[in-house]
């Protein structure tokens, strides 16, 4: 199993541009199901969990061609689907959350669809009542299938409806985008997501002959046309990677310039650290950010704790909540940090509190952090990956601390991270991976 071997306490320095968006390619690639024509798609991460996709993708008869390093064109002029394909479906669909996100193309395409339990994060439960729903008020039927260890949905057309999301997931509003394109008559989609990844990919449908409209609201209207065309897509910087920078960039007190970060589509994200007392110097699309001798976290007006809690776009993303919670520690002040979507992600807090922080777990859902104020710091430990985003906080939190630092099941940082220690080394980060 690969580990990094990190020595902190590094002065970094330089420029870093972040990969496309994760979250994005997932749904934009998955929309390559949606025609048979072909589809280019630049700017796509090179990292495992899209690895698993793009082979997930072969498996049901897609074309693939690899231009560059980054980019794609995807055929589906071919798909198949049936009981034979299980075992390898289930090779890569059950490593990845985003292997749900075939069941509207496929609905739509085919009439039919098989879908194994999505893996991903082990960061509490993980619900697909969402999409089933959605996609029974279009007409489809589904029913779970012991033998296969699949869920088994069918639907001869489906059928335009007003569906009102009992929660804006994310996966579930892309999946009924996906499958009311093509859809007959009009579908109503009420508390739809509206994060910039579920934009860019109706942006996509539009272009290649999708009628939506209320683009970027949390009301969505599509009218389903006969079929959808070709096209060429650029994919977002992924901005959980931006915050991922903005942090380390606090918590090693470097001097970091982000390039190309698309700052419009932060704001959100941004304002979040700001309020921490991070210091944005934002240029055109890149980020500035200069070495803080101190920061200091906003009180409320009246002057009650800052609390940090994940919700719905234009919310804070939940992913980002583990990343705001490390670079809280040497920030000046305190701050309740709020995971209200899944009750296992704050658990690795363990590891913080052992390398020096001062914070309390008050339930699953629930951290204070009493920042240390640059005092003193962390100290390095040996500790382990639990999830993506975890894993990326425990490595920001080693290239701030004193002394050596080892990261196991670094497979786990892999998965949404591209080459992230090859980057670090470019900035001066002390960081090697070792097999």
């Amino acid at each position: 199993m690969s580990i990094f071997s990190i020595y902190g306490g590094q002065p970094l320095r330089g420029s870093i541009r972040p990969q496309g968006s994760k979250n994005e390619a997932f749904q934009v690639i998955c929309a390559t199901l949606l025609t048979s024509a072909p589809v280019t798609i630049h700017n796509i991460p090179a990292i495992l969990d899209i690895q698993e996709l793009l082979s997930l993708l072969q498996v049901l008869g897609v074309a693939i061609e690899k231009l560059d390093k980054n980019s794609y064109r995807f055929q589906a002029a071919n798909l198949h689907t049936g009981p034979g394909y299980i075992r390898e479906l289930k090779e890569h669909a059950s490593k990845i959350r985003g292997s749900i996100l075939i069941l509207g193309p496929l609905l739509a395409r085919l009439g039919k669809a098989q879908i194994l339990q999505p893996g991903g994060d082990r960061i509490g439960r993980r619900r697909l009542d969402t999409h089933f729903r959605g996609i029974s008020k279009l007409g489809a039927s589904f029913k779970y299938d012991a033998q296969l260890g699949a869920y088994l949905v069918v639907a001869k057309q489906l059928k335009g409806s007003y569906i009102l999301l009992d929660e804006a997931s994310v996966t579930g509003t892309a999946n009924l985008i996906m499958a009311a394109s093509l859809a007959q008559g009009i579908t109503t989609i009420y508390n739809a997501a509206c994060e910039p990844h579920v934009q860019q990919l109706c942006k996509m449908l539009v272009q290649m002959g999708a009628n939506i409209e209320g683009i970027g609201s949390n009301l969505l209207t599509i009218h389903g046309v006969e079929e959808l065309q070709g096209t060429t897509h650029r994919i977002l910087p992924d901005m959980l990677e931006v915050g991922s920078f903005i942090s380390l960039a606090a918590m090693t007190r470097a001097e970091l310039t982000i390039q190309d970060v698309h700052a419009k589509q932060l704001e959100p994200i941004l304002e979040r650290f700001k309020q921490l007392g991070i210091q944005l110097d934002i240029t055109d699309d890149d980020i500035h950010i200069h070495p803080q001798a101190c920061y200091e976290i906003e009180k409320d007006i009246n002057s009650s704790m800052l609390t940090l809690a994940d919700a719905a776009w234009p919310g804070l993303p939940a992913d980002l909540l583990s990343i705001m919670l490390v670079t809280a520690i040497q920030a000046k002040g305190s701050v309740l940090v709020h995971q209200k979507m899944y009750e296992s992600r704050l658990f690795f807090v363990d590891k913080l509190l052992e390398m020096g922080a001062q914070l309390v777990l008050c339930d699953p859902h629930r951290v204070n952090v009493i920042g240390l104020n640059q005092a003193y710091p962390l100290r390095g430990i040996r500790m382990t990956s639990p999830d993506i985003r975890a894993g990326i906080a425990l490595l920001i939190a080693a290239l701030s601390a004193e002394g050596k630092s080892i990261i196991e099941h670094i497979l786990q940082i892999d998965r949404g991270y591209e080459k992230i220690e090859e980057r670090l080394k470019l900035l001066g980060a002390d960081i090697e991976r070792i097999a």
